[in-house]
């Protein structure tokens, strides 16, 4: 029986080293295995970069794209605002006369066209007669542009006014 429990002794001595070298040995694996595990490679970081250039790329190119839509949006508004305030002042004090003028808004950053025309109906015969004392309906044409006047920056109105027989007498 001694030899029984000197044998079970040594058999647990033994297996206490092996089982603490086994430890140390996982441990300095694990240490090892994670030190390896835990940076990133050149190669990931300058992909990294190359995918955030390109998203801030594309974020602010979208944004830009926006403040031109909102800069040419608020240059058309000011274009309207300007051309409502003319054509609002257009035979107030001053007769209707035929004709043609034009101008400059914010010190020529908007040019305008006004043409004044009397109005042709298209619905109206030719045989019908126009008496020459009645009032007589004037076409007000407005061109107003701004920037380079391309396209989208450009604003054209047109208006319909009632003209008095003497202002018309006083024009032919």
């Amino acid at each position: 029986m001694k030899t029984s429990a000197r044998t079970g002794a040594g058999a647990k001595a033994k297996a206490r080293r092996f089982v603490g070298a086994s430890r140390s040995d996982g441990i300095i694996r694990s240490v090892s295995a994670r030190s390896r595990g835990r940076g990133f490679t050149l190669l990931e970081v300058i992909i990294a970069f190359a995918v955030l250039a390109l998203a801030l790329t594309l974020l602010l190119g979208t944004l830009s794209g926006s403040a031109r839509e909102v800069r040419a949006s608020a240059d058309a508004g000011r274009a309207a605002m300007h051309a409502q305030s003319l054509l609002d002042q257009v035979g107030v004090g001053e007769a209707l006369r035929p004709g043609s003028r034009d101008g400059e808004f914010e010190d020529g950053r908007y040019r305008w066209n006004l043409s004044i025309d009397r109005y042709v109906d298209p619905a109206r015969r030719a045989r019908d007669t126009i008496e020459p004392g009645a009032p007589q309906l004037m076409l007000l044409a407005l061109h107003v542009e701004w920037g380079e006047g391309g396209p989208r920056e450009r604003l054209d109105l047109q208006s319909l006014r009632l003209a008095q027989p003497d202002a018309l007498g006083a024009s032919l």
